[in-house]
Parts: C-alpha cells; sequence; structure tokens
C-alpha cells in the first residue's frame, strides 16, 4: 500500500495545481472548474441562508449598491482550507439577474484578497478580504462560509494527526461517517496536510488520485468468517499492485489470525491491521489485563501481535492500526514507542469547531473608506493576504 500510494502522490503532484506543499511560495490557486460547482442554484441562493437573500433583494429593489469591504475570518489556531473554492464560488456566482433573467456576471466588479490552502492561521486572522458592490455577492456568504468552515476542520485535524503520527503514514479513512457528498473536498484537505492515502476515488478526485482500502469485514463474513479464506481470494482477484492487508479482529483472536494469514500467504501479505472494537478485550490479552483499558486496540495487543510475527519468521509483515484513534491516543501509541507501522484514522477527523465568520469592516463614501463594522468588530489589514487574480 505504502509505495502504491507514494506513486500516486507523485503523479498527482505533477498534474496539481499544487506541485509544491509550501503554500507560501507555490503562488498557484486551483481552476475554479474543478469544483464542479452547482454555480445557477448558487447564484439563485438555493443554499443560502435566507436572509442574505433577502438582504440582496432589497438593495437590488432599492437600486442601492453599497460599496463595502468584507473581511473573513475565524477563532482558532488552524490549517486554512477551502480558500480556493470560496474564490470560485465568488468568481462564479457573483452577479444579478437582469429584467429577462439572464445573468450578469459581477467578479470583474470585484477585489479579492485572501490567503492559500494549506498556511497556518491564527485566531480572528483574516483570511480573505471582498470589495464591491455588496448587492452583487450578499448571497453568496453562507456558502463561502460553509466551505471554509468544513474544509479547515478536516484539515486541521488531519495536520494535528500527522504531526502525532511521527512521520508515520497516516491513512484518511473518515468516508462511511457522513455525507457522500462532502467527500471530494475533504479528500483534499487531507491531501494538502500530509495524509498518505484516501480511501475512496471521489476523496482523491480534485488531486488526481483513488482510494486505497483493506479487505472489509463483510468479505471475511461473505466467506462464512474465515479471515484467512477471505485473504487468499482477495489476493487471488484483485491486480496484483495492491498490497494484501488482511483484517484480524473478527474472531477477537488477532494474534493466530495475523500468524494464519501470514503462513497461507506468505510474501503475498504485505501486512495485517488491527481493528479491535472498543467494547471488546482481544483474546491473547484474557489472561494478562495489565493494561488499561485492555479493550480495543492498545500498545499490549499490537506488541503481542508484532512479538508473535517476528518470532514466526514474518517479520515482513507490518502492522496497520484502526479503530477510535486520535492525536492523543496516536501520540500515546509513539511515546510508548508501539511498533505501528500505518495509522488509520476515522470519525476523529471531521470533530472539532472552526466555523468562519464574515463582517462588512468598511464602506467606501465620496471614494474615501469609512469604518462601518458593528460593535465589537474592526476592519484588521492583514499583509499576508494575496490578492486574487
Amino acid at each position: 500500500m505504502i509505495s502504491q500510494a507514494a506513486a500516486l502522490r507523485k503523479k498527482a503532484a505533477e498534474h496539481s495545481a499544487y506541485p509544491d506543499p509550501n503554500p507560501r511560495e507555490r503562488k498557484v490557486r486551483l481552476n475554479p472548474e474543478v469544483f464542479q460547482l452547482p454555480f445557477e442554484k448558487m447564484r439563485e441562493g438555493y443554499y443560502s441562508d435566507k436572509y442574505f437573500n433577502r438582504a440582496k433583494e432589497i438593495l437590488e429593489k432599492d437600486n442601492y449598491h453599497p460599496t463595502v469591504l468584507m473581511q473573513v475570518f475565524q477563532r482558532h489556531n488552524a490549517l486554512l482550507c477551502g480558500i480556493d473554492e470560496a474564490i470560485a464560488i465568488l468568481r462564479q456566482c457573483t452577479g444579478t439577474y437582469d429584467q429577462d433573467g439572464n445573468w450578469i456576471d459581477g467578479w470583474d466588479k470585484l477585489k479579492v484578497k485572501a490567503l492559500y490552502d494549506g498556511d497556518t492561521i491564527e485566531p480572528f486572522e483574516s483570511v480573505m478580504t471582498i470589495e464591491g458592490d455588496y448587492s452583487l455577492f450578499a448571497h453568496l456568504e453562507t456558502d463561502y462560509l460553509g466551505v471554509l468552515s468544513r474544509r479547515t476542520r478536516v484539515a486541521t485535524n488531519t495536520k494535528a494527526v500527522v504531526q502525532a503520527a511521527n512521520g508515520k503514514p497516516i491513512l484518511f479513512f473518515p468516508a462511511r461517517f457522513d455525507h457522500h457528498m462532502v467527500q471530494t473536498g475533504d479528500g483534499y484537505a487531507a491531501y494538502i496536510t500530509g495524509a498518505l492515502g484516501v480511501s475512496t476515488d471521489a476523496q482523491g478526485e480534485w488531486w488526481g488520485s483513488h482510494g486505497l482500502g483493506t479487505i472489509p469485514h463483510g468479505l471475511i463474513a461473505s466467506y462464512g468468517g474465515d479471515t484467512v479464506k477471505a485473504t487468499v481470494k482477495f489476493a487471488e482477484h484483485i491486480d496484483p499492485d495492491i498490497n494484501v492487508i488482511a483484517l484480524v479482529d473478527f474472531e477477537n483472536d488477532s494474534v493466530n489470525t495475523s500468524l494464519a494469514c501470514a503462513k497461507a500467504l506468505g510474501k503475498k501479505l504485505w501486512g495485517i491491521r488491527l481493528d479491535t472494537s472498543g467494547t471488546m478485550v482481544d483474546k491473547s490479552l484474557w489472561e494478562d489485563m495489565s493494561v488499561f483499558p485492555p479493550t480495543g486496540v492498545n500498545p499490549k495487543l499490537v506488541k503481542k501481535v508484532r512479538t508473535a510475527l517476528d518470532e514466526a519468521g514474518y517479520d515482513w509483515v507490518k502492522i496497520v492500526v484502526s479503530g477510535g484513534f486520535t492525536p492523543e491516543k496516536i501520540k500515546l501509541f509513539e511515546n510508548l514507542q508501539v511498533p505501528v507501522d500505518v495509522y488509520a484514522v476515522g470519525s476523529a477527523l471531521l470533530q472539532g469547531c472552526y466555523d468562519f465568520t464574515a463582517d462588512i469592516v468598511m464602506m467606501k463614501e465620496n471614494e474615501e473608506w469609512i469604518p462601518c463594522a458593528k460593535v465589537g468588530r474592526k476592519y484588521k489589514p492583514n499583509p499576508r493576504l494575496d490578492l486574487v487574480d
């Protein structure tokens, strides 16, 4: 799996709009077409909070076109993502409809400055400013704040996991815990923060990759609960370039199942995955409950499996762990030098709150900018912002 994923990353880098992982040097943004936005519905305000749509309606009916400066920020130390998607929304959906229902584009009437996906940001730091006729983009606030909040949350969580793993590969596996429509952007957010692989093709779409995976419990169950048989059949029929990784917790006997798979497949077995439920104690620990908690995938279980494989001569078999891993749990494993080769992380990557806010803070009158922010807010210039072409 690792060699395959590395090759995919190399290929993606060659064709990506982000070949350089340093966001302050690349100075290139994703093409808006990449996002395949439902721009017609966005222009109509279909996804917008109704009060934003009504604000646009009132301004247009009153023939009032205030030139404003809107600034966008959030309240935590974070890793920014979603900025190119937000810009794409503004680029494709800023404007108005004429009396005949024809769309009149207004992007060229805006001046947008922004940071880059992958930038580290501080609390209350402006990540984007929008200058222009507010009636042209008032209806888009829900849309661009939403993508910024979602992508930044995933990127920040993934960065924390990657850092905790001390350079060990991270597999981005939260697809089962959320709506399928969010996968593509989430996968991109994971990619820019250093996750090695994603589990669905949708998650790899924006950067030219494909989903990676092991063997599901469902396949084992389909072969009558015989993990060895399911793994052998996987190896027989799957693309030979795909690494074979046995899922060994089906019978709650990870040590013996790992050994049996290694014996049956030999060098064809790349690795095993430990995924013991957090409510279960693996059979190998029944006589030794010195570790607490003894449930789930814990340090002692991993060490027992590693020792058993090594003593049986299967030292090439790698260990992938999954099931409830968070940055804190990964740090614990690393501090204890638990012999893990790869961490697969799921729902922890979707947690947290990184909500973005947009405020009009300045207004132009007689060619001069004057403050107009609500109490408690003010214009906060950010020299890091780059002008969007």
